[in-house]
């Protein structure tokens, strides 16, 4: 369900915060659903424990997985609403880590924005097969 590439100069904590995020992007995660415990998930991975419970402390200061005590950790029923000058400025810095990436690996503008377009609708069309 999840995955890492510890050979990828990107921290793990930061794959795996990425990764969760595409899973709650996509549908797969669902609101109010519980995600894998921090040591189920750091056995699963092969990781340290406190690799995960950094990822998990991140997307729960963006408010995006809650604590529930004595219960587990869960994503949230409702994630919560920026602020358009916040979501711009989000946007703007994972577009600029995105293309960053894109032309280091050698790809056009072109295939860049292709690639962009075609993750968009695939997790587009996943969300409406959910719904």
């Amino acid at each position: 369900m999840l995955e890492i590439n510890p050979g990828d100069a990107v921290p793990i904590w930061r794959q795996i915060e990425d990764e969760i995020r595409r899973l709650l992007a996509a549908g797969t995660l669902s609101p109010g659903g519980p995600v894998p415990s921090v040591r189920d998930l750091a056995r699963d991975l092969r990781v340290n424990p406190a690799t995960v419970s950094k990822a998990y402390q991140h997307l729960m200061v963006a408010g995006l997985l809650e604590v529930r005590r004595g219960d587990g950790t869960y994503v949230v029923e409702v994630p919560p609403a920026m602020k358009r000058s916040e979501r711009r400025d989000a946007l703007a810095a994972a577009a600029v880590r995105y293309a960053s990436i894109a032309f280091t690996m050698g790809a056009s503008r072109e295939e860049a924005l292709k690639e962009l377009e075609a993750a968009c609708q695939r997790l587009d069309s996943h969300t409406r097969r959910k719904s």
